[in-house]
């Protein structure tokens, strides 16, 4: 209990560290913070707020329809041997692919509130639908930063194949829960029980058209704001840190990591951006002023739409905190995502890479003709080694012992 207390005390001081910190950068520098936190809104209500409004508008709506149990029932057979989760859980799965964060964790939560998921559920479903959406994937990194369609093609392939992956593992994560209960009969037919679940659900709402689009189109502003408050936050934290310097000692450490691993030093800078805000490393790396080869850029920027930033990390939190689905699983699942993702590049690349280069390659590049491995062919191994290690952790992670003690 002691023990609990010290470390309970030690996150506080740290966070009231971090507070005050920024309080004092923001009143030393306002001018930048000022610029920073206009930048963040016009990211916000350029790009976020039009493209999100309207898929939060329609899910809720769709969700007080009863269409969420007229999917569940249709791809109950689908769902629950492949990810361990409901069929309402391939809504939540559609929407996510379509829009991109943080709507899986939204959507999840609102099922979790409807009793549609089981805790367990709503955590295995959080980790493999908090994705990427194409309309950020081809339209903000493939044209916009890179100035490439093709690249969008690649980015999509390697993302969405790593989230299927991960959501394939996540299966595994505390097995031993019993599910939820099927929606309908089996007796009868399955479309036939299909329209009748959607029947019962809208029956059940029992509002109006009017009051549902009304309380769609309010949640969904609010959801907005809140992403828009995160967004705008972490473009002032992330900008003063590099104005003040700090980021550039983070990046001395991450450019001797890199060389020790054969990685290009100079990816150095564009990966702390990245950690903090996947659009900012996303741009960062793009630019031709960073030295090194499309293929490594196109490594970085997948472990950056996999890890999410912490700016989505946050927005998934916050929503999270309203109900009983943790936040750990979704950590550990993006941790897991980034290592596939990276994996799925080294192996996909002598497929795809005649999307974005003149002069298509194969699996022998990684081979020099002096027969001594190339920093492409070291990195991969050292991949391997991270995924073999990572593969140990999330053997503990899935362990019983250790789901015991994460649900007491």
């Amino acid at each position: 209990m002691e023990r609990i207390l010290d470390q309970s005390k030690w996150k506080t001081i740290l966070l009231a560290g971090v507070g005050i910190f920024l309080a004092l950068v923001l009143v030393l520098y306002p001018e930048e913070g000022f610029r920073s936190s206009v930048r963040g809104l016009k990211i916000w209500w350029d790009v976020v707020f039009p493209s999100l409004l309207p898929f939060f508008i329609t899910a809720e709506l769709l969700m007080g329809f009863g269409v969420v149990h007229l999917m569940g029932v249709l791809l109950e057979p689908l769902m629950r041997p492949l990810f361990r989760v409901p069929g309402a859980g391939a809504f939540v799965v559609a929407v996510a692919l379509i829009s991109g964060n943080p709507m899986g964790s939204k959507l999840s939560t609102r099922l979790r509130e409807q009793k549609l998921l089981t805790q367990a559920e709503g955590e295995r479903l959080v980790c493999f639908t908090s994705t990427s959406g194409p309309l950020f994937i081809f339209g903000a990194v493939a044209v916009g930063f890179f100035e490439n369609a093709k690249l969008g093609l690649v980015l999509a392939t390697i993302h969405y194949i790593s989230t299927i992956t991960v959501g394939l593992c996540m299966r595994f994560y505390r097995s031993d829960d019993p599910p939820s209960p099927q929606i309908g009969s089996r007796r009868e037919n399955l479309f036939i029980r299909a329209m009748r679940a959607m029947h019962r659900a809208r029956i059940k709402d029992g509002r109006p058209i009017g009051q549902l689009l009304g309380e769609a189109v309010t949640s969904a502003v609010q959801t907005l704001l809140m992403i828009g408050g995160f967004i705008i936050i972490f473009s002032v934290f992330v900008h003063l840190l590099t104005y003040v310097g700090i980021t550039k000692l983070f990046s001395i450490f991450l450019a001797f990591l890199f060389q020790t691993f054969s990685i290009p030093a100079t990816l150095a800078d564009p990966s702390i951006a990245g950690i903090f805000e996947m659009t900012l490393g996303s741009q960062v790396v793009s630019e031709p002023d960073v030295q090194a080869s499309i293929f490594a850029k196109i490594v970085l920027v997948s472990a950056f739409l996999a890890w999410n930033g912490f700016s989505i990390h946050a927005q998934v939190a916050s929503v999270l905190a309203k109900s009983d689905i943790r936040y750990k699983p979704y950590l550990f699942a993006r941790i897991l995502h980034v290592c596939f993702a990276i994996a799925f590049t080294f192996l996909l690349w002598p497929i795809l890479d005649h999307l974005v280069t003149e002069k298509p390659t194969s699996i022998t590049v990684f081979w020099n003709t002096t027969g001594e491995t190339s920093t492409e062919w070291r990195t991969y191994q050292y991949l391997c080694l991270i995924v073999f290690l990572l593969g140990i952790f999330y053997r503990f992670f899935t362990s019983k012992g250790y789901q015991k003690t994460t649900t007491r």
